[in-house]
C-alpha cells in the first residue's frame, strides 16, 4: 500500500491530508468486463492506469466498439443540429436506464438518420424548386412589363409613320431603317434571354456583356422590389430582372457563359401573349401546390425530431457512457488466453469494500462463473492527490489547485484558505454597506442555485456561480471589517454606543479634533466615528492599517512556516525540522516578529517611540542607546540577541543540510555496490531494496548541485522575509484606496447634488452614485482585492511550505463525464 511514507499525526492535522491511496490490481473475466466497468464508473472511485500505452488507438482491443460509439455520437450531433434549426428543444427528463440495448440503439439511430436525411433531401429539393418558381414568376412579371411597354411604344411609332407616309423616306429616319423597309430580305430575327442577376453584380454584368459582344446587344434591367430567395444558396438576395436581346448563336453562347459566371438564373419567356398568361397561371398553381407539399414535409420532419427530442438525453447519455466504458477497457491488459482482463489503478483506501462490492455485483449480474480478483499492490510510485470536497469547499480548493496540486498527503492550504482568503480580501474591501450589496447578490445565486445549475450561463456568470460561496464568505468578512472600520458607504455610524469624545466648546465643528475631550470610555467596537472627517483621520487610519497589515502578514507567514514543520514531521524528515523549520522561524521572528511585538507594546502603552528608527538602527548601530525610543527595559540587550540569532540562522539554513544529505546518501548505498544480474526476477530486487535498477541507474549525489540549490533557497527565504512582509502592506494601500474612493463618490457626487435642492439634479446624482458604486467599488475593487488576496496566498503564504507538484486523482466516473457535458 502506497501511503507516501507518511507517519502519524494529530487528528486535526489529518484534516489537511489527502485521502490515503493504494495501487490495486483487478483481474476481470472477459464476459463480465463490460458490466464491471459500468459499475465502477457509477462508483467513481478508481483511477485506471493505461497498461497499453505502447499501442496506438487502432491496435487496442475495443477499437471497433469505440468507432461505433463515435459514429453514434456523430448521428446524435446531427440530430441536435437539426433540432436546433427547427427550434425544438430536448426534453429535460431525468436520466434513467433506457430500455434500449446498445445494439438496438445503434440500429434505431441509423434508421432515424436515414429517414431524416431522406426527408431533408426531399424538402431541400422541393424548396429549391419552389424558389425557382418564385424567381420564374418574378421574371414573367418583369419581362411582361418590358415587352408590353415595348409593344406600346412600337405601336405609337407605327401610327406616326402611317400618318406621315408620303411615299418618300423621311430625311430624319436612319438609312438602315429605310433600307430594311424597302428590302424585307435584309431584316434580322433577334433572340432574347430573361432572368435575374444579383444586384451587387449588375453593373459588372452589364459591362462584361457589352465588351464581350462589342455592343451588339440590347440589355434592359430593373430592380426587384423585395429580396428573393436564391435557389442555390437558399439566402435572401437583392436581385435585378434583366432582358437581353441579341443576334446570332455566337453572341448567345457568350451571353450564356457570362450568365453562369455571374450566377444569373435564366428562365424562358414566351413571346405570345396568350402563352405568357398561361405560363403565369401555371407557375402560380405550381407555387401553391409546392407550398402545401413543403408544409407537409416540414410537419413530418418536425414530428420525427420531436420523437427524437423526447429520448435524446437518454440516448446521448448511453452513447457517451458506452464510449467511456470501452475507452476504459482499452486501458486494460488482455490475458494471453483472452479470457480475462487485468486492470491496475489508484483508489482511496476507504473505497476498497465499495469496489469489491461492485465487482461482486457485476459477477452476479453478468452470470459469470468466475469472479473478479481484487488485490492491493506494493509500489514506490507517487499516488495521486484526492481531497473530498463539497459545493462549499470545492471553490476554495480550486483556488489552491490553480497554483499547483498538492503532493500526495502534503498539508493542504485549502483548509486555511476558507478563512484567511475572504478575511484578507475583507481587510482591503472593508465597508459593511458594500459587503451587504455583495452578500445580497450572492444570496440570489445560492437561493436559485438548483435552477441556475441547469441553465446555460455566460462565462462571467458561470465563474461567479461557481465561486458563489467564496463571494459569500468575502461579503460576510467585509461586513465584519466594515464594522471595525465603521464605514457604511464611507459614512460612520454610532452603532455600538456613543463616541468617547465630545466638544469642549459647543461651537467647534466636525472637521477638527482640537477642543475634543474624552468624556466616556473608549468606543466598544471598531473605530470611533469621531475620527471620520477630522484632520487627523488619514494619519490615524494610515498608522492603524499599516501596523495591522504587518501583524497579519507576520502571523500568516509564521503559520506557513509552522505548516512546514508538520509536513516534515509527517514525512519523517528530521533534517527539514532542524535545519529548515527552526532557523526560518528564528530568522523571521527575530526581525519581523520583534517588529510585531513592538507594535503591540506601543499600542498598549501609548508610547510615541519611532519604530522606523528602532528597526533601522537595530542593524546600523545595534550598540547605541535607544533614548526616547525605548519601549521596555532591556530592549537593547534583546535586540542584540535577536540580531545575533538572525545572523546565525542564515548559515544554519545553508550549510548543515547539504552535508547531512550527502552523509545520508552514503549510508543508504553503503554495501550496495553490486549489479543486478540480467534476467533476475523483479521480486529479488524488491527484497534487496532495489527498484529493479542497474548500478548505472543509481543517480550520483552531486554535492555542488545540492549546495547551490540550498544556497538559492536560503537567499530566497532571507530576501523573501523582507519583501513578503512589505508585500502585506498592500492590505493597507487597497483599504485606504477603497475608503477614499467611497468618500469621494459620497461627498463629491451624492452630497454635492443634494446641496442644489433640485430634484432633477439630485436624481442625476443618485444615478451617477449608484453606477459609480457598482461599477468601480463593487466590481473593479472587488476584482482588485480578490487578485491581491490571491497573490498573498500563493506567494507569501504557500511558498513557505507548499510544493504543489502532485497530480489530481481522476477516477473513471460517469458523474464527472456528465459535469463536463454541462
Amino acid at each position: 500500500m502506497a501511503r507516501g511514507g507518511g507517519g502519524g499525526c494529530c487528528p486535526t492535522m489529518d484534516l489537511m491530508r489527502s485521502e490515503a491511496m493504494q495501487l490495486v490490481q483487478v483481474i476481470i473475466p472477459a464476459e463480465s468486463a463490460h458490466l464491471t466497468a459500468s459499475y465502477l464508473g457509477d462508483l467513481g472511485l478508481l483511477q485506471f492506469k493505461d497498461l497499453n500505452a505502447d499501442k496506438s488507438p487502432f491496435q487496442r482491443t475495443y477499437a471497433a466498439q469505440i468507432k461505433r460509439c463515435s459514429e453514434m455520437a456523430r448521428k446524435l450531433r446531427f440530430f441536435k443540429e437539426q433540432m436546433s434549426k427547427a427550434g425544438i428543444s430536448t426534453s429535460p427528463t431525468q436520466l434513467i436506464e433506457t430500455p434500449l440495448e446498445f445494439d438496438d440503439l445503434e440500429i434505431k439511430l441509423g434508421e432515424l438518420e436515414a429517414e431524416l436525411t431522406e426527408v431533408n433531401a426531399n424538402n431541400e429539393k422541393l424548396q429549391r424548386t419552389y424558389n425557382e418558381l418564385l424567381e420564374y414568376n418574378t421574371v414573367l412579371q418583369k419581362a411582361g412589363e418590358f415587352f408590353y411597354s415595348a409593344q406600346r411604344n412600337a405601336a405609337a411609332q407605327q401610327r406616326v409613320m402611317d400618318a406621315n407616309q408620303s411615299g418618300q423616306p423621311s430625311l430624319e429616319s436612319p438609312l438602315l431603317e429605310q433600307e430594311m423597309a424597302t428590302d424585307p430580305s435584309k431584316q434580322v430575327k433577334l433572340g432574347s434571354l430573361n432572368g435575374l442577376v444579383p444586384k451587387e453584380k449588375a453593373m459588372a454584368f452589364e459591362r462584361i456583356l457589352f465588351r464581350a459582344t462589342r455592343g451588339n446587344i440590347l440589355l434592359r434591367q430593373e430592380p426587384v422590389d423585395e429580396p428573393v430567395t436564391d435557389p442555390v444558396s437558399g439566402e435572401k438576395v437583392a436581385k435585378n430582372a434583366f432582358v437581353i436581346f441579341y443576334s446570332g448563336e455566337r453572341a448567345k453562347a457568350k451571353i450564356l457563359k457570362i450568365c453562369d459566371a455571374f450566377n444569373a438564373n435564366r428562365y424562358p419567356f414566351p413571346e405570345d401573349v396568350a402563352k405568357q398568361i398561361h405560363a403565369v397561371q401555371e407557375v402560380s398553381g405550381k407555387i401553391s401546390e409546392l407550398k402545401a407539399t413543403i408544409g407537409m414535409g416540414l410537419a413530418h420532419r418536425d414530428s420525427i425530431l420531436k420523437s427524437i427530442a423526447s429520448d435524446f438525453e437518454q440516448w446521448n447519455h448511453l452513447a457517451k457512457r458506452e464510449k467511456a466504458i470501452h475507452h476504459t477497457l482499452n486501458m486494460l491488459s488482455v490475458d494471453v488466453t483472452k479470457k480475462c482482463l487485468v486492470a491496475e489503478g489508484w483508489s482511496p483506501v476507504f473505497a476498497s469494500s465499495q469496489i469489491q462490492d461492485a465487482l461482486q455485483r457485476a459477477t452476479v449480474d453478468s452470470k459469470s462463473q468466475v469472479g473478479s480478483i481484487f488485490q492491493v499492490l506494493n509500489t514506490k510510485e507517487s499516488p495521486p492527490t484526492y481531497f473530498q470536497t463539497n459545493k462549499f469547499t470545492s471553490a476554495f480548493q480550486e483556488i489552491v489547485d490553480a497554483y499547483g496540486v498538492a503532493k500526495y498527503q502534503e498539508a493542504n492550504p485549502g483548509v486555511f484558505t476558507i478563512v484567511t482568503f475572504p478575511f484578507l480580501f475583507a481587510v482591503m474591501f472593508g465597508d459593511w454597506g458594500h459587503g451587504i450589496c455583495l452578500l445580497l447578490a450572492t444570496l440570489y445565486l445560492i437561493i436559485r442555485e438548483k435552477k441556475l445549475a441547469s441553465e446555460k450561463l455566460g462565462d462571467i456568470m458561470e465563474m461567479m456561480f461557481g465561486g458563489r460561496y467564496v463571494i459569500m464568505m468575502m461579503a460576510v468578512f467585509s461586513i465584519y471589517t466594515g464594522l471595525i472600520y465603521n464605514e457604511f458607504f464611507s459614512v460612520p455610524f454610532e452603532l455600538f454606543g456613543k463616541s468617547a469624545y465630545s466638544c469642549r466648546d459647543p461651537s467647534c465643528g466636525d472637521a477638527a479634533t482640537e477642543g475634543l475631550i474624552k468624556v466616556r470610555d473608549a468606543y466598544p467596537f471598531g473605530v470611533d466615528p469621531v475620527w471620520h472627517g477630522s484632520r487627523s483621520e488619514l494619519p490615524f487610519l494610515n498608522s492603524l492599517k499599516m501596523k495591522m497589515s504587518i501583524l497579519l502578514g507576520v502571523a500568516q507567514m509564521n503559520l506557513g512556516i509552522v505548516m512546514s514543520y508538520f509536513n516534515a514531521k509527517f514525512f519523517r524528515n528530521s533534517i527539514n525540522v532542524w535545519y529548515q523549520f527552526i532557523p526560518q522561524l528564528i530568522f523571521l521572528n527575530s526581525l519581523f516578529g520583534y517588529l510585531s511585538l513592538l507594535i503591540i507594546i506601543k499600542w498598549c502603552t501609548g508610547s510615541k517611540a519611532d519604530l522606523y528608527h528602532v528597526m533601522i538602527y537595530m542593524f546600523l548601530s545595534p550598540t547605541d542607546e535607544l533614548g526616547e525610543n525605548q519601549l521596555f527595559i532591556g530592549q537593547k540587550t534583546v535586540q542584540l540577541v535577536l540580531l545575533l540569532l538572525a545572523l546565525v540562522s542564515v548559515p544554519w539554513m545553508l550549510i548543515p543540510k547539504p552535508i547531512l544529505l550527502k552523509k545520508q546518501h552514503e549510508q543508504r548505498h553503503q554495501g550496495h555496490q553490486y549489479t543486478m544480474l540480467q534476467g533476475a526476477d523483479e521480486s529479488v530486487g524488491a527484497e534487496l531494496g532495489e527498484h529493479h535498477e542497474d548500478s548505472n541507474d543509481h543517480e550520483e549525489f552531486e554535492f555542488s548541485e545540492v549546495f547551490v540549490h540550498q544556497l538559492i533557497h536560503t537567499i530566497e527565504f532571507v530576501l523573501g522575509a523582507v519583501s513578503n512582509t512589505a508585500s502585506y502592506l498592500r492590505l493597507w494601500a487597497l483599504s485606504l484606496a477603497h475608503s477614499e474612493l467611497s468618500t469621494v463618490f459620497y461627498d463629491k457626487v451624492l452630497l454635492l447634488t443634494w446641496g442644489y435642492n433640485n430634484i432633477f439634479i439630485l436624481a442625476i446624482g443618485i444615478v451617477i452614485f449608484v453606477f459609480a458604486t457598482v461599477g468601480v467599488l463593487l466590481v473593479m475593487e472587488t476584482l482588485s482585492a480578490f487578485l491581491h488576496a490571491l497573490r498573498l496566498h500563493w506567494v507569501e503564504f504557500q511558498n513557505k511550505f507548499y510544493e504543489g507538484d502532485g497530480y489530481k486523482f481522476a477516477p473513471f466516473s460517469f458523474s464527472l463525464i456528465r459535469e463536463e457535458e454541462d
